[in-house]
Protein backbone atom coordinates (compact mmCIF):
# COMPACT_ATOMS: atom_id res chain seq x y z
CA UNK A 1 0.00 0.00 0.00
CA UNK A 2 1.35 3.26 -0.66
CA UNK A 3 1.58 6.26 1.74
CA UNK A 4 0.37 9.22 0.86
CA UNK A 5 -1.15 12.06 2.88
CA UNK A 6 -4.14 10.72 1.90
CA UNK A 7 -3.63 6.89 2.60
CA UNK A 8 -1.51 6.96 5.68
CA UNK A 9 -0.51 3.41 6.88
CA UNK A 10 1.00 1.99 10.34
CA UNK A 11 4.61 2.43 8.69
CA UNK A 12 4.31 6.02 8.15
CA UNK A 13 7.41 7.70 10.44
CA UNK A 14 6.10 9.96 12.71
CA UNK A 15 6.38 14.11 11.51
CA UNK A 16 9.08 15.66 13.12
CA UNK A 17 9.50 19.66 13.96
CA UNK A 18 11.93 21.66 11.84
CA UNK A 19 13.71 22.07 15.63
CA UNK A 20 12.83 19.56 19.28
CA UNK A 21 13.23 23.03 20.97
CA UNK A 22 12.92 20.88 24.47
CA UNK A 23 16.08 19.08 23.55
CA UNK A 24 17.82 22.27 21.82
CA UNK A 25 17.76 24.52 25.12
CA UNK A 26 16.08 23.13 28.28
CA UNK A 27 16.65 26.29 29.97
CA UNK A 28 14.45 28.00 27.55
CA UNK A 29 11.79 25.42 28.17
CA UNK A 30 12.15 25.50 32.17
CA UNK A 31 11.65 29.18 31.35
CA UNK A 32 8.35 28.81 29.71
CA UNK A 33 7.72 26.14 32.29
CA UNK A 34 7.78 28.01 35.26
CA UNK A 35 5.81 30.91 33.87
CA UNK A 36 2.72 28.55 33.00
CA UNK A 37 3.45 26.92 36.69
CA UNK A 38 2.06 30.68 37.87
CA UNK A 39 -0.91 30.43 35.57
CA UNK A 40 -1.41 27.24 36.64
CA UNK A 41 -1.44 28.10 40.54
CA UNK A 42 -4.15 31.23 39.50
CA UNK A 43 -7.05 31.63 40.80
CA UNK A 44 -8.74 31.67 36.96
CA UNK A 45 -10.86 28.60 36.55
CA UNK A 46 -9.84 25.90 35.00
CA UNK A 47 -12.40 25.41 32.14
CA UNK A 48 -11.73 29.17 31.18
CA UNK A 49 -7.78 29.18 31.01
CA UNK A 50 -8.60 25.70 28.80
CA UNK A 51 -11.00 28.16 26.48
CA UNK A 52 -8.48 30.87 26.26
CA UNK A 53 -5.30 28.74 25.72
CA UNK A 54 -7.34 27.26 22.71
CA UNK A 55 -8.84 29.83 21.42
CA UNK A 56 -5.25 31.74 21.26
CA UNK A 57 -3.65 29.11 19.80
CA UNK A 58 -6.73 28.81 17.34
CA UNK A 59 -5.84 32.71 16.06
CA UNK A 60 -2.22 31.26 16.04
CA UNK A 61 -2.73 28.74 14.02
CA UNK A 62 -1.02 25.93 16.71
CA UNK A 63 -1.44 22.53 15.50
CA UNK A 64 -0.42 21.28 18.25
CA UNK A 65 -1.49 23.13 21.01
CA UNK A 66 -5.30 23.28 19.41
CA UNK A 67 -4.65 19.59 19.05
CA UNK A 68 -3.45 19.20 23.02
CA UNK A 69 -6.23 21.83 24.36
CA UNK A 70 -8.68 21.00 22.69
CA UNK A 71 -8.67 17.09 23.94
CA UNK A 72 -7.99 18.68 27.52
CA UNK A 73 -10.83 20.89 27.37
CA UNK A 74 -13.11 17.70 26.15
CA UNK A 75 -11.44 15.47 29.24
CA UNK A 76 -12.46 18.23 31.49
CA UNK A 77 -15.71 18.12 30.46
CA UNK A 78 -16.19 20.86 27.83
CA UNK A 79 -18.91 20.41 25.45
CA UNK A 80 -18.31 19.11 21.46
CA UNK A 81 -20.59 22.50 21.00
CA UNK A 82 -18.32 24.88 22.69
CA UNK A 83 -15.48 23.87 21.64
CA UNK A 84 -16.37 23.77 17.88
CA UNK A 85 -17.81 27.52 18.02
CA UNK A 86 -15.04 28.75 20.05
CA UNK A 87 -13.89 30.22 16.70
CA UNK A 88 -17.02 31.98 16.40
CA UNK A 89 -17.44 33.03 19.60
CA UNK A 90 -18.31 36.50 19.46
CA UNK A 91 -21.41 35.38 17.19
CA UNK A 92 -23.08 32.63 19.74
CA UNK A 93 -24.84 32.72 23.20
CA UNK A 94 -22.90 29.38 24.19
CA UNK A 95 -20.19 32.04 26.59
CA UNK A 96 -20.77 33.21 29.95
CA UNK A 97 -20.13 37.41 30.01
CA UNK A 98 -17.29 36.51 31.83
CA UNK A 99 -15.86 34.05 29.19
CA UNK A 100 -16.83 36.09 26.68
CA UNK A 101 -14.68 39.10 28.39
CA UNK A 102 -11.83 36.69 28.62
CA UNK A 103 -12.32 35.80 25.28
CA UNK A 104 -12.16 39.41 23.94
CA UNK A 105 -9.02 39.98 26.38
CA UNK A 106 -7.42 37.04 24.47
CA UNK A 107 -8.01 38.16 21.26
CA UNK A 108 -7.29 42.12 21.56
CA UNK A 109 -4.12 40.57 23.03
CA UNK A 110 -2.88 38.12 21.00
CA UNK A 111 -3.65 40.16 17.86
CA UNK A 112 -1.76 43.29 19.78
CA UNK A 113 0.51 43.99 16.27
CA UNK A 114 -0.77 47.24 14.77
CA UNK A 115 -4.14 47.78 16.93
CA UNK A 116 -4.44 49.08 19.94
CA UNK A 117 -6.30 47.71 23.20
CA UNK A 118 -9.74 50.21 22.97
CA UNK A 119 -11.35 51.48 26.30
CA UNK A 120 -13.76 49.60 26.28
CA UNK A 121 -12.21 45.89 25.94
CA UNK A 122 -10.27 47.13 29.03
CA UNK A 123 -13.69 47.91 30.91
CA UNK A 124 -15.55 44.72 29.92
CA UNK A 125 -12.38 42.79 31.49
CA UNK A 126 -12.51 44.29 33.92
CA UNK A 127 -16.15 44.45 35.02
CA UNK A 128 -15.61 40.56 35.24
CA UNK A 129 -12.23 39.84 36.28
CA UNK A 130 -10.44 41.54 40.06
CA UNK A 131 -7.47 43.60 38.89
CA UNK A 132 -5.39 40.32 40.14
CA UNK A 133 -7.19 38.31 38.32
CA UNK A 134 -6.86 40.58 35.16
CA UNK A 135 -3.17 40.01 35.71
CA UNK A 136 -3.26 36.27 36.01
CA UNK A 137 -5.42 36.48 32.72
CA UNK A 138 -3.10 38.56 30.88
CA UNK A 139 -0.38 36.22 32.39
CA UNK A 140 -2.19 33.08 30.52
CA UNK A 141 -2.31 34.59 27.21
CA UNK A 142 1.36 35.98 27.37
CA UNK A 143 2.20 31.81 28.41
CA UNK A 144 -0.08 30.29 25.84
CA UNK A 145 1.25 32.76 23.18
CA UNK A 146 4.61 31.97 23.91
CA UNK A 147 3.98 28.16 23.85
CA UNK A 148 2.66 28.51 19.78
CA UNK A 149 5.45 30.76 19.04
CA UNK A 150 7.61 27.84 19.91
CA UNK A 151 5.22 25.21 18.26
CA UNK A 152 4.92 27.05 15.35
CA UNK A 153 8.00 28.66 14.62
CA UNK A 154 9.49 24.70 14.68
CA UNK A 155 6.28 23.16 13.23
CA UNK A 156 6.07 20.99 15.84
CA UNK A 157 3.31 18.66 14.72
CA UNK A 158 -0.05 17.53 16.82
CA UNK A 159 0.93 15.09 19.60
CA UNK A 160 4.67 15.32 18.98
CA UNK A 161 6.51 13.10 22.13
CA UNK A 162 9.69 14.99 21.93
Amino acid sequence: MNSTPENKTDATPAAQPRLNYRKASPAAVAAMSALQAVVNRSSLEKPLLELVKLRASLLNHCAFCIDMHFREARNAGESDERLYLLSAWAETSVYSPRERAALRWTDVLTQLAGHPVEDDVFAEARSQFSEEQLCELTLAIVAINGWNRFSVGFKVPPRFQG
